[in-house]
């Protein structure tokens, strides 16, 4: 019997630009920081609302409330021509959906620009359209496509500038800050390569109704210190801001 043989494949588009992503991922000196979050009191208030909003929307609009207030949370590191600091006027969360595209399973880019001043049916509306309209009609889609299509060497230059020398294009088409999550899938993520300067991601809910909340972060932007507390405040905001939403929205149905 004839031994099997195994076979070559061409690399799509799409995982070429992820190759680029985690290429460029990797010159940014990451630092992680966890927080063990009981959100007992949110679930419950969750629960109390039809349609329950994800936990995505009110995760995202819980930190771009700190970042509204934490300046840190908007800045990049640039390095070209010469390392300095740009800061956004506001913050632009960014996602990744999962979309199937010609058979092959590809993750495109979510922008939510100011979340912190969008209700949480408008955020998961623009997360909805994201995941389920045409794949032509999601503009991600469009210029993802247009720079996978271009060569190599065209691809690293447009990285290259984008993030490392125009902030307000940098922050405009990959955000400020990032926010990924495979909960759905039935897993957490325990270990990221940031492209951004900080991008949350966590882990299941246990039976108590905690989870481990985790916070990616350049450190050339801000120390461990700052990233802690952060974290503390961002538990505060969703046990309070959030859901106070939560149960207005609930109050208001009724």
């Amino acid at each position: 019997m004839a031994k099997e043989k195994g076979r070559y494949l061409p690399v799509s588009p799409f995982r070429g630009l992820v190759a680029d992503l985690m290429k460029m991922s990797q010159r940014v000196p990451t630092v992680t920081v966890e927080r063990y979050m009981n959100l007992s009191d949110l679930i419950a208030a969750r629960r109390s609302i039809y349609p329950r909003p994800t936990w995505t929307a009110l995760f995202t609009k819980a930190f771009a409330m700190l970042a509204r207030d934490y300046p840190a949370l908007r800045r990049n590191y640039m390095t070209i021509p010469w390392p300095r600091f740009y800061e956004h006027p506001h913050n632009v969360a960014t996602l990744n959906v999962e979309r199937k595209v010609g058979g092959e399973n590809v993750v495109l880019y979510c922008s939510l620009r100011s979340p912190e001043n969008r209700s949480l049916a408008e955020l998961d509306e623009i997360i909805r359209h994201h995941k389920e309209d045409p794949i032509e009609t999601v503009r991600s889609y469009q210029r993802s496509m247009r720079l996978a299509r271009c060569p190599s060497l065209i691809r690293r230059l447009v990285w290259w500038t984008t993030l490392g020398m125009l902030g307000k294009v940098r922050c405009h088409n990959f955000g400020t800050f990032g926010i990924s999550t495979v909960a759905s899938q039935g897993a957490g993520l325990v270990q990221l390569l940031p492209l951004l300067t900080s991008t949350i991601f966590y882990s299941l809910f246990d039976k108590e109704g905690g989870l481990e909340m985790r916070l990616a972060w350049d450190h050339r932007v801000f120390d461990g210190a700052d990233a802690a507390r952060i974290l503390v405040d961002l538990e505060h905001v969703l046990l309070n801001e959030i859901r106070q939403e939560c149960a207005g929205r609930y109050r208001a149905a009724a």
